[in-house]
């Protein structure tokens, strides 16, 4: 039912930005939640930002004013943009969507629909 479909990852050294999208269908998107996690070799994967279908969002502290996470409700989409990118960003970014948010929204076991993610690899 669900389908969200990553895109934008890329290799780009580092100081550089990026920009990556998730295509979001089968949902009704405005009342989604909208988040982007990222998963690194050998780490657990964790929540980097999360944008309401207020247009509220959170950041994880360590990309708070590098990362900015928007969302066009007329699209279907939503965007990270990627700034100062650091070697360590890499990882695989993956989008989520959850309707219906409880307890620990920034953990992964809270969203349901999860994209199949898109490789950002960091050069120093």
């Amino acid at each position: 039912q669900v389908q969200l479909v990553e895109s934008g990852g890329g290799l780009v050294q580092a100081g550089a930005s990026l920009r990556l999208s998730c295509a979001a269908s089968g949902l009704t998107f405005s009342t989604y939640a909208m988040a982007w996690f990222r998963q690194a070799p050998g780490k657990e994967r964790e929540i980097v930002t999360i944008t309401w279908s207020d247009g509220n969002a959170y950041y994880a502290n360590f990309v708070k004013g590098r990362f900015t996470i928007s969302r066009d409700n007329a699209k279907n989409t939503v965007y990270l943009q990627m700034n100062s990118l650091k070697p360590e960003d890499t990882a695989v970014y993956y989008c989520a969507a959850e309707r219906s948010l409880h307890g620990a929204w920034y953990t992964s076991a809270a969203w349901g629909n999860w994209g199949q993610g898109t490789q950002v690899t960091v050069s120093s």
